[in-house]
């Protein structure tokens, strides 16, 4: 199902950027395999090259990298769980439609940009 654009229906986009965070996901997972195999095999000593990125600033890149994509991915399955409801698109707090252009920019928004800026403001 497309838009009339040809661009891909929100479901569409939604699905196609988990499978890319899957993917990304299990690359960040085989470098922190990697670099724990690395620190097993006890040969590691970057922490004396001065000129090399030490194994800890690798793990903790790939670990971000990891914990960044978990966060995504499950706000991506949020979304297509509101899909699935028929809720998608709706604002969870005021309950008005969140509006194109925002769920454009950011697909996953649970919330209208009033809802949101209001949000933020309590922070």
């Amino acid at each position: 199902m497309t838009g009339t654009s040809g661009d891909p229906s929100p479901v569409e986009a939604l699905e196609a950027r988990r499978t890319q965070l899957l993917r990304d996901a299990g690359v960040a997972d085989a470098r922190l395999a990697d670099i724990r195999s690395t620190r097993a095999s006890g040969s590691d000593d970057d922490e004396h090259d001065p000129e090399g990125e030490t194994l800890s600033a690798q793990w903790s890149q790939a670990e971000g990298l990891r914990v960044g994509l978990a966060q995504e991915l499950a706000e991506l399955d949020r979304a297509l769980e509101r899909v699935a409801a028929g809720t998608y698109g709706i604002c969870a707090r005021c309950g008005r439609p969140i509006g194109d252009e925002r769920l454009a920019a950011r697909p996953t928004a649970e919330l209208c940009i009033a809802c949101a800026r209001a949000a933020e403001a309590r922070r």
